[in-house]
């Protein structure tokens, strides 16, 4: 389509032609020309969210959950600066969102006006990029651009900054097949001498392990195939960041856990002692690394990225590879099936005997207990009464993001969006509502700790709105947990601000907001309150309350490498007690 039309009309159109089914966002005065052409159409859904953060973290459950871009409109000034924490989010996890924010109109920037800010300057560290449009001959193939790039090489977020007399003005539009986008080119197929190298050193790997990351999730469900192909070929190994997890099932035989500082023992250990890593869509982040000197000693690195910036980053890889993870996978596996599908495996035999006693270590074992709902127990009951189900988790952050990325089980990718490299408290709860806007007959479960839920629950509003049954399962320890754990077994047990003495009545909550609430305390009842959440048509606050003092194992601690794991006392291994863990 193109012709002569409101900049406003342009911004609603430009949406139409990207496929733009939902928009998240709140109105204010710099963006009300927009609101109004979207008021005299059918063909996009407008989510009105109680928060501009919530619609940032909406949009990034909407799109990890789907593939497809999140959209938000937001209007200028603290509308756009709102957003800025989910932007950012969005930027940690590579995760493709485009932000539409008002601006002041263009003879006003620079005067301090009413509802003024520097949105352009603001977003510029928090954004993969960012625009200004002062003409609106130039505001259609500016949106088309955004979603290019927020979607090709690493995902990432984009904003549009939009002047309000841009909105007025009439200009010509611009079809997405004419927009200039050819100056963002990624590279996505793989260098084949890196990658016949990578082979090579695969065909004679003795020790070898497979580490996954959210890159393989967001080349899309095909990339998950030729991971799970790769593996079951190979017979090696295979671990996961946070935000790899469900690119391998969980149930697969390869499956080590995850990785990193609340990875599990066989997983740390393999990652330590392996003499063949290939990575593949992750960055080597802190979480996972532990001390970088000490990470992995013994192995030939392998990293396959398609940001080449992520290269040699934060670890020196042996082999490196740009490109998206799918053609690199396609290649890799094409290039050892004509070398004759080799491998030393004999010697991964014996790795695999190895990991068995590392798995025997029993790493995610905890004390039970008959009279207080311990958290551990509480995700094994909601991942045994919800598993099989077409079931979609997110989480906050905290030591309940940990536990349920622990015991909860994912087979498929898509189905676990939680905040990884920013850890955001107030992720989950609107993320449960992007996922839940995109997937109405799913199950979508909020798996959250009462300090991050409170920090968007206003967003509850939203969901009985718009009738979204999304189940906020709180586990309930009274505490900061992540923190509080952090404060005993590394700040001598000053537990200095990591409580609230004012927590509401999570019941009487969620009945203010016309929602349904459930309390449980008692381990004897939780198996019937999760069923009576799960069997209610509509949106759930779920009070779990738990043992206030339990921690999250294994851990490592800031600082340390990955073979000085503190486990729980429940595990099979340890030597030293420390505060309820053992140090191995």
């Amino acid at each position: 389509m193109a012709g002569k039309m409101t900049g406003a009309q342009m911004v609603v159109q430009a949406l139409k032609d990207q496929g733009v089914d939902t928009v998240f966002g709140y109105p204010g005065g710099a963006v009300l020309p927009i609101y109004d052409e979207i008021f005299q159409q059918n063909e996009i859904r407008h989510i009105l969210v109680r928060h501009e953060q919530g619609a940032t973290h909406a949009a990034e459950g909407y799109a990890r959950s789907t593939g497809k871009p999140g959209v938000v409109l937001v209007t200028s000034g603290p509308g756009a600066t709102n957003a800025v924490t989910g932007m950012t989010d969005a930027l940690m996890d590579s995760i493709p969102i485009i932000v539409l924010t008002g601006q002041v109109p263009t003879f006003m920037i620079g005067n301090d006006a009413f509802q003024e800010a520097d949105t352009v300057g603001i977003t510029r560290p928090c954004t993969k990029h960012n625009w200004l449009v002062k003409d609106t001959d130039r505001l259609a193939e500016t949106i088309h651009q955004a979603f290019h790039v927020a979607t090709h090489g690493r995902p990432g977020p984009v904003l549009v900054d939009i002047p309000k007399d841009v909105q007025f003005a009439t200009g010509r539009y611009v079809a997405p097949a004419k927009a200039s986008t050819g100056h963002y080119n990624p590279q996505v197929k793989g260098d084949i001498d890196a990658i016949t190298a990578a082979v090579e050193a695969l065909e004679n790997a003795e020790r070898p392990v497979i580490y996954s990351g959210g890159g393989v999730v967001n080349s899309g469900p095909a990339a998950s195939q030729l991971l799970r192909e790769l593996v079951s070929a190979t017979n090696f190994p295979v671990t996961s960041t946070l935000m790899g997890l469900g690119c391998y099932p969980a149930s697969g035989a390869n499956w080590l856990g995850m990785l990193g500082m609340h990875g599990t023992y066989e997983a740390n250990w393999a990652m330590h002692d392996c003499d063949y890593m290939l990575c593949i869509g992750a960055r080597f982040d802190d979480r996972i690394t532990g001390r970088v000197d000490a990470f992995s000693p013994q192995s030939v690195k392998v990293h396959i990225d398609i940001d080449p910036s992520s290269i040699n980053k934060n670890i020196h890889v042996d082999i490196p590879i740009v490109g998206d993870i799918g053609h690199v996978l396609e290649d890799l596996l094409r290039v050892w099936k004509a070398r004759g599908r080799k491998t030393r495996s004999e010697a991964v035999a014996k790795w695999w005997a190895k990991i068995e006693e590392w798995r025997a270590v029993k790493s995610l074992s905890y004390v039970n207990s008959d009279s207080t709902i311990k958290p551990q127990y509480a995700l094994q009951r909601l991942e045994a009464l919800t598993k099989g189900r077409d079931r979609y988790i997110t989480t906050e952050v905290g030591q309940h993001q940990m536990w349920a990325a622990q015991f909860l089980g994912f087979e498929d990718p898509n189905r676990w969006m939680t905040s990884g490299g920013l850890g955001t408290m107030g992720y989950g709860m609107p993320a449960s509502i992007g996922v839940q806007v995109a997937h109405p007959d799913a199950l979508v479960i909020n798996v959250a700790g009462e300090a991050s839920w409170l920090m968007n629950m206003q967003e509850m509003g939203t969901a009985v709105q718009y009738r979204l049954p999304v189940k906020q399962f709180i586990v309930n320890n009274e505490r900061l947990g992540m923190v509080r754990q952090w404060q005993e077994l590394l700040h001598g047990e000053r537990y200095s601000h990591s409580w609230s003495e004012s927590l509401p009545d999570f019941v009487k909550l969620a009945e203010a907001f016309g929602a349904k609430g459930i309390l449980c305390d008692n381990p004897a009842d939780l198996d019937d309150a999760i069923q009576e959440m799960l069997d209610y048509d509509g949106p759930v606050i779920f009070d779990c309350v738990v043992e206030k003092h339990e921690n999250c194992f294994p851990m490592i601690p800031s600082g340390k490498a990955h073979n000085e794991m503190l486990l729980g006392s429940a595990s099979t291994k340890g030597a030293i007690d420390v505060g309820g863990a053992v140090l191995v």
